[in-house]
C-alpha cells in the first residue's frame, strides 16, 4: 500500500506527461488495483493446483500467494480497455505509468523481507540473509533485496528515458525488457518458483518477453535512426 501511495504521488507530480491527465490515472487505478491483486492471486493459483483443496483456500491469501507477472497482466488488459473507453493513447499511457510500476515493485518487495518469503537458496556470500530453519539458522540469498535494488536501478533509468523519449512505447518497452532480464536471473535463485513440470513459469515468460521486445526496440531504434539521416 505504501508503494502505490508514493507511485500515485509521482504520478501527480507528472500530471499532463504525454497527454496524460492525473486525473484519468486516478479513475484507472480504482480499477486496476483490485483487477491487479485479483489476477496475481488467479495467476498463482493455476500453477499451483495441487496445492488448493477448495474454493476456500483458494480464496484465503493470509499465507501468501500473489505473481507480480499475473497482476502486470491483468493491470495491462485493464489499462488497455480503458484507454479505448477514454480515448487515451495505451501506449502513453503505459510510458506515463511503467516507472512508478518499477519503483512501486521495488518498494513493494520488502514485503516479503517482512513475512519472510521470495527468498533463495542457501549461501555463504557476506550479504546472505539468515532464516529459520528445520535445522536452526540457514543463510539464503536475499533474492527479494536483488529485485527490490533492480527495480529501483530501472525506474531512475526510466525515468531519463522518459526526459527525452523518442517514440511512443520506448519507456514500455525497455521496462519489459530491463524486468525481464533481471527477473530471468533471479528467478533460478529463488525456491519457491511457480513450475510447469520442470521449468520455472517466470523464467520462460521472462525470456519471451526479453527476446521478444529487444526485437521490437532494436527496430524502433533502427528506425528512429534512418528518419534522423
Amino acid at each position: 500500500m505504501a508503494s502505490i501511495g508514493i507511485a500515485l504521488l509521482l504520478c501527480k507530480i507528472q500530471d499532463g506527461k504525454y497527454g496524460i491527465k492525473f486525473e484519468d490515472i486516478l479513475d484507472l487505478s480504482i480499477i486496476l488495483i483490485p483487477i491487479s491483486f485479483i489476477c496475481a492471486r488467479i495467476y498463482y493459483v493455476v500453477f499451483s493446483l495441487e496445492a488448493y483443496n477448495n474454493i476456500i483456500d483458494i480464496l484465503n491469501i493470509k499465507d501468501g500467494g500473489l505473481a507480480i507477472y499475473g497482476g502486470i497482466i491483468g493491470g495491462v488488459v485493464t489499462a488497455y480497455v480503458f484507454c479505448k473507453k477514454r480515448k487515451i493513447n495505451f501506449l502513453d499511457l503505459l510510458d506515463y505509468i511503467v516507472p512508478f510500476l518499477a519503483l512501486g515493485q521495488g518498494i513493494g518487495r520488502w514485503g516479503n523481507f517482512i513475512n519472510v518469503e521470495a527468498y533463495g537458496i542457501e549461501t555463504n556470500l557476506p550479504w546472505k540473509m539468515g532464516i529459520q530453519g528445520t535445522n536452526g539458522i540457514q543463510y539464503v540469498h536475499p533474492t527479494f533485496l536483488y529485485e527490490s535494488i533492480c527495480n529501483l536501478i530501472i525506474f531512475v533509468i526510466l525515468s531519463i528515458i522518459s526526459k527525452k523519449r523518442k517514440y511512443t512505447g520506448q519507456i514500455t518497452y525497455y521496462y519489459i525488457v530491463m524486468y525481464s532480464f533481471i527477473r530471468a536471473i533471479i528467478e533460478n535463485l529463488r525456491i519457491d518458483s511457480l513450475m510447469l513440470y520442470n521449468f520455472r513459469i517466470s523464467g520462460i515468460l521472462s525470456g519471451i518477453l526479453f527476446v521478444t521486445f529487444c526485437i521490437i526496440i532494436a527496430k524502433k531504434e533502427n528506425k528512429c535512426l534512418k528518419n534522423k539521416k
